[in-house]
């Protein structure tokens, strides 16, 4: 995988997914520009852009100041997103279901409308967009399970839209990967490492560095032919929870 020379945006590359992303992009030769809310310098980076995906307004003034300064976007990842707690409906906050819905799922259309109309006018480019395996199955989490649902959609219609234009658009939905936000879930209580390795085919949690393979692989040229899919990178969770109803996976002993 080369990408000498091209410049690749990844949105929430300050940390966790994102950062592992920025990171692999840059080791293969790509100029990463890292859009953050909050901005900071990282090493590897060719540049650092204060973004907020929530805001329309912001997203414009990145694209503009990326473009202008740095060059035409070839790559972008869009793995800026925020957790939702575990609340039944009636807990849930209204307040609370929007900003989730807004941040995942608006903000991801907003960047992509806003990175990959560029690209379609120039006849190239790849966007990946993280989704997640709660967008892909039943969970406690009603506003980012529809939301990141409606990513892995969103992504399926921008490839049909895009497709003649050379620009491709594919999906990357993980399942529990170590990163700081699920730290914060453990520490909370709310998610425990035992049940979540119990719940995957390989009975552990995925690395962020293994979500920037798939990623990063899907943007190359190496992926030159794939458009519209949605790759789940999550240690064979969607695999292995149907075999609870039998009695749960047949784990080796010992």
């Amino acid at each position: 995988m080369n990408f000498a020379g091209r410049v690749a945006v990844v949105t929430g590359g300050a940390s966790g997914i994102g950062a592992a992303c920025a990171d692999l992009l840059a080791a293969h030769g790509a100029r990463v520009v890292v859009a953050d809310r909050k901005p900071a310098a990282k090493p590897g980076a060719h540049a650092v852009v204060g973004i907020d995906v929530a805001d329309e307004n912001s997203v414009a003034a990145a694209v503009d100041e990326i473009e202008s300064r740095i060059g035409p976007v070839a790559v972008l990842v869009n793995s800026a997103g925020v957790l939702q707690r575990t609340l039944p409906p009636e807990q849930l906050a209204l307040a609370e279901w929007d900003f989730v819905a807004r941040v995942d799922l608006r903000g991801t259309y907003v960047c992509c409308a806003a990175f990959g109309a560029p690209m379609a006018a120039r006849g190239a480019g790849a966007i990946v967009n993280i989704a997640s395996v709660a967008g892909m199955r039943s969970a406690p989490l009603h506003s980012y399970g529809p939301a990141k649902a409606g990513v892995i959609h969103l992504s399926e219609c921008l490839a049909a839209e895009w497709g003649p234009k050379g620009v491709r658009v594919n999906t990357v939905s993980p399942g529990f990967t170590q990163t700081p936000a699920l730290e914060k879930g453990k520490a909370t209580g709310t998610l425990e490492d035992a049940t979540m390795s119990a719940s995957t085919a390989l009975g552990r949690l995925i690395r962020a560095e293994e979500i920037a393979a798939a990623v990063v692989f899907l943007a190359s040229d190496l992926a030159s032919a794939i458009t519209g899919v949605n790759l789940p990178v999550d240690a064979g969770f969607l695999v292995a929870t149907p075999w609870a109803g039998y009695g749960g996976l047949r784990r080796s002993e010992g």
